[in-house]
């Protein structure tokens, strides 16, 4: 029975996203194992629309703030080698990063 390990990031900057994606395919081709991804999933939008005057007074103009959260999903072969290397990746604030093991 093998075990396998799902990773899901997701974060604001898709340079940052994609570096963390490249250190664990090195790290699975270090130690040998298969990989399935990195997979880009439907890229969320959470859009804003905020007056751009301070008091009610003027015309209605309106500013649009978006922040965007990239997310990748990742498929590993569960090597106990290779999730003890997955733990000491450095990865940057911005970025959550969720590891769960499936059978």
């Amino acid at each position: 029975m093998s075990h396998k390990a799902r990773i899901r990031l997701s974060g604001t900057n898709p340079v940052e996203l994609d570096s963390v994606c490249g250190q664990v395919r090195s790290i699975a081709e270090r130690t040998g194992i298969e990989i399935a991804g990195p997979i880009p999933l439907p890229t969320k939008r959470l859009v804003v629309p905020v007056r751009k005057s301070p008091d009610g007074e003027g015309t209605e103009t309106w500013d649009h703030w978006e922040m965007r959260v990239h997310k990748r999903l990742i498929d590993l072969a569960a090597d106990e080698r290779a999730l003890r290397q997955l733990m000491r990746i450095n990865v940057p604030n911005n970025v959550n990063i969720e590891i769960v093991l499936e059978n």
